[in-house]
């Protein structure tokens, strides 16, 4: 039995013989049901009309995507590690072209993900490597729609994953938000991989936050200074957004910190 897809969103849900009723991830206020009403499909089908891009970011990083676009349209990210790489957030696609360039690079260690906007086919993931841990912060436990044990809820506000790479639960756009800082990033200065707890701007010197970003609810003051301040102690140059061509190249670190203040200004105002 196949795991039917939700189009919109790009979340794979359980093995079954006939498409599921709703997508609670969809219907709930942070994204939207598709315009055209809620439709289906299996990665069988998508297998041979989409292929996925490996693009090098920088020593040790590649933004993987899928051409054409898909779901939401987002990048996941593979983190070369000497102690094993991590797939940071994850894309729907999965095929043998896929498992090959993921293999060629050293594997998976582990999965990791901020959201649940971007659970996609984690689970086929996890299986097509040896069933890694998939690392989901206990907060959004109730966003999880196909269960599996390869599945790890994490707890409180940090989470190592392997020397130098770290989870940092950040709340906000869910309350189980998680970015993931890697260390040797940028020459050992630091990159920040915030999903979309923290997104990269159209002016790329600063960032923002937001709850839901497609139907523009922003965030309480209370939620942007916790998600500034979970980050506050981890430095970082770079920040790599799930968008292409969105990265914050220099100074990432106060970049996220003048855009918390520009943001609680503009609350107050």
């Amino acid at each position: 039995m196949p795991g039917f897809v939700c189009v919109t969103c790009g979340v794979e849900h359980p093995e079954s013989t006939t498409p599921p009723a709703h997508c609670v991830i969809c219907e709930d206020e942070r994204q939207f049901v598709g315009w055209e009403g809620q439709a289906w499909t299996t990665l069988d089908a998508m297998r041979g009309r989409y292929r996925n891009r490996f693009d090098s970011m920088e020593p040790g990083l590649t933004r993987i995507g899928t051409e054409p676009t898909f779901g939401i349209g987002q990048h996941a990210f593979l983190v070369e590690s000497p102690e094993g790489n991590v797939l940071w957030d994850c894309i729907t696609l999965l095929d043998l072209e896929t498992i090959a360039q993921v293999q060629e690079r050293g594997g998976l260690r582990a999965i990791a993900i901020s959201h649940p906007h971007y659970y996609s086919s984690m689970v086929e993931w996890s299986r097509a490597f040896n069933d890694v841990p998939i690392y989901v912060h206990a907060a959004d436990r109730q966003w999880v729609v196909r269960p599996d044990p390869a599945i790890v809820f994490w707890e409180g506000e940090t989470q190592v994953l392997a020397n130098g790479l770290t989870l940092i639960r950040g709340g906000g756009h869910f309350e189980g938000g998680a970015m993931l800082h890697w260390a040797a990033g940028a020459d050992g200065r630091g990159v920040l991989l915030p999903g979309d707890i923290i997104q990269v701007v159209h002016d790329r010197g600063w960032v923002s936050f937001m709850y839901s970003y497609v139907n523009l609810i922003p965030l309480p003051a209370k939620a942007v200074q916790r998600v500034a301040r979970s980050v506050a102690r981890f430095p970082f140059e770079r920040i790599y957004s799930p968008w292409t061509g969105r990265v914050v190249m220099a100074d990432g670190s106060a970049v996220v910190r003048r855009s918390a203040e520009r943001y609680l200004k503009a609350l107050d105002s």
